[in-house]
């Protein structure tokens, strides 16, 4: 009888605990980064974070709305506004030194994404109450993004870089992303939820940067001028930081039909963010009678009656 009890009061307590916070909405704030041909580590291109240089990294913003299909999936729509750049003259690669190209790029970005939780602790601190808990969570979804990449010009100012076709590509601003990742949130008083999530966006372009190809020929000064920024100023100092150097590049090595990008993998980011969201209570008419005793408030009114003789 003893473990049938035990066992009731830990179904009705996960049952609780779920059963409370089907929704949250809130937002997010945070950094990201870039994989892709500008800036970079030393060598050529590698996979991954390998490549990344942490001096790049800039910031995203964004709001969400979660709805928990059940105890190990939810359901979350994203809108975020991340800004991403990068510089060659970061990267102690000479071949990108000399190609000297920057970019930025203000993105907005759109997903509907799927969370599996992983791992969950009810009732954390043992208390009793239920009124903190945890989760873990694995996320993949599909989403939109809008991208502008803009360089930096001679005199300071930024140029967006698409209606140029620096490369002679006329690719389209918006494009399709994949976000996978690996987060958590901690639930505070029932009401309020502190998390984290780390979070890789592949991508189906490799013009977030506005580089990809080759170098080609341009009959307009200003368009010629954003495609190809190299100089004999920055081919000497590359000379002069490179001193065993066997083989560097020169003036000649950016000429049109040479290597201007990577076209064999697509640009990616990255992004990791603090998020703070507002738990919102179940609607559910049941709940609230069943379980009132719960969210603090007072159970059903019961009718007084009065015998009759």
């Amino acid at each position: 009888m003893l473990r049938k009890l035990l066992f009731v009061i830990i179904i009705l307590s996960s049952s609780l605990s779920y059963g409370q916070y089907l929704t949250d909405y809130g937002f997010s704030i945070g950094a990201s980064n870039y994989l892709g041909d500008i800036g970079g580590g030393e060598g050529t291109r590698r996979d991954f974070v390998m490549d990344m240089k942490f001096n790049a990294t800039r910031w995203n913003l964004g709001g969400f709305y979660r709805y928990r299909i059940s105890p190990k999936f939810g359901i979350k729509g994203t809108l975020n506004y991340i800004r991403l750049s990068g510089d060659d003259a970061n990267t102690t690669y000479p071949y990108r030194r000399g190609r000297n190209l920057n970019f930025k790029n203000d993105m907005f970005e759109l997903a509907a994404i799927g969370e599996l939780y992983v791992y969950k602790v009810n009732d954390v601190g043992g208390t009793g109450r239920y009124t903190s808990d945890f989760n873990l969570y694995l996320f993949a979804g599909a989403g939109l993004f809008y991208s502008n990449p803009k360089g930096e010009d001679a005199n300071g100012e930024w140029i967006s870089l698409q209606p140029l076709q620096t490369e002679g590509v006329a690719y389209s601003k918006f494009n399709f992303t994949i976000p996978t990742g690996v987060g958590f949130y901690y639930t505070i008083n029932r009401k309020y939820r502190l998390g984290m999530e780390i979070g890789w966006r592949t991508t189906f372009t490799d013009y977030i940067d506005d580089v990809s190809t080759e170098y080609i020929a341009h009959t307009d000064p200003v368009v010629a001028a954003m495609a190809n920024k190299t100089n004999q100023g920055v081919i000497n100092q590359i000379a002069i930081d490179n001193p065993d150097a066997e083989k560097l590049p020169r003036v000649t090595t950016y000429q049109p039909g040479r290597k201007r990008g990577d076209s064999s993998h697509n640009d990616s980011y990255l992004t990791a963010t603090v998020n703070f969201s507002w738990a919102i209570r179940s609607r559910s008419k049941y709940y609230r009678s069943r379980h009132g005793w719960v969210l603090g408030k007072k159970g059903p009114k019961r009718r007084k009656s009065r015998a009759k003789f």
